[in-house]
């Protein structure tokens, strides 16, 4: 049985945090064991066979997999309970996670850029590789596309910000070890520039990779909004709760994978506090349990204010 199915279904595709973070652990091991075998067999062979570009897929193959541990990291803290210094929980380890993913790769890239260029100042210096290159660069894209379907599938099932940034780095992994295929086959072929332009390419693909996760990380962190999809949503969820006449200033910003909610709800102002304070609760629960929502908080309003805007009222029978 694979990761996946191992995961028990859950109400409307959610999944509680012990779920996520089981997934999490399980399929980051996976990539640690490909990631160490494929590290290993890339830069012995790169320095024996000579090959530039073989050598630096190894070593963004090795910036995986201190990536994967970052991760590993992250989850076994992101699925701690909340407490007196952490009331929303500690969910944003997942955002800190993706946000040293990114810096690493954008290190790495710039590092990797760097010393390439200095190889390339002599041309004539640069040798032509065994064909033992070739067939370790073959094995390591096989590997790391059947890896990055892997954690992408494992991802999108529970919903992972985190997993979905390291599957995509396994990708950017498997796009990088093609171009090392074509550049050492070039080599081999009579045209040994390829191999160190297929190192400058891998560099360039690892940098621009932490640069997008660095860039979405960050954005989180600042209290960015839920995206719009997510947002309308949650909307719909609250209008459809019985009792909910409307809604105004829906507030929501991002807290690891979860959103965190503000909400005025407008309710039938002729109803007692009890009645009114039990519609608030029916219509939080209803988002909690439908949406990737942490907290609601709603303010009650009554529905005949005349400051409100009404245009997103539920619509009730007999009212327009």
């Amino acid at each position: 049985m694979n990761v996946i199915e191992s995961i028990p279904a859950s109400p409307d595709g959610l999944y509680s945090q012990e779920e996520r973070a089981a997934a999490a652990m399980r399929s980051t091991w996976v990539s640690v064991v490909v990631n160490v075998l494929l590290t290993a067999a890339q830069l012995v062979a790169g320095v024996v066979s000579q090959s530039q570009g073989l050598v630096a897929d190894g070593i963004h193959s090795f910036s995986d997999l201190i990536s994967d541990f970052v991760v590993l990291f992250a989850g076994h803290h992101s699925q701690k309970d909340a407490d007196a210094e952490h009331p929303y929980g500690h969910q944003r380890f997942e955002t800190a996670a993706s946000l040293i993913l990114g810096l690493l790769l954008l290190a790495v890239g710039v590092g990797m850029l760097w010393a390439t260029f200095r190889k390339l100042e002599v041309p004539s210096a640069v040798p032509q590789v065994h064909v033992m290159a070739l067939w370790v660069a073959c094995g390591a894209l096989v590997a790391k596309e059947l890896l990055f379907r892997y954690m992408l599938a494992v991802a999108k099932r529970v919903k992972s910000s985190m997993l979905v940034a390291n599957a995509w780095h396994a990708r950017s992994d498997a796009a990088s070890s093609l171009v090392v295929v074509v550049g050492i086959a070039g080599n081999l072929a009579g045209y040994p520039l390829l191999d160190p332009i297929a190192a400058l390419l891998v560099a360039f693909l690892v940098g621009r990779m932490g640069w997008s996760f660095t860039a979405e990380a960050f954005r989180d962190l600042m209290d960015h909004a839920a995206n719009v999809e997510d947002v309308a949503a949650i909307r719909a969820t609250l209008l459809e709760t019985p009792g909910v006449l409307g809604i105004h200033d829906v507030c929501t910003r991002k807290m690891g994978d979860m959103i965190v909610v503000d909400v005025h709800i407008e309710v039938d102002p002729t109803l007692t506090i009890e009645v009114a304070h039990e519609i608030a609760v029916q219509a939080e629960e209803r988002v909690l349990q439908h949406h990737r929502v942490l907290r609601l908080m709603t303010h009650l309003d009554p529905w005949n204010r005349p400051d409100l805007d009404h245009s997103t009222a539920a619509k009730t029978p007999g009212r327009e």
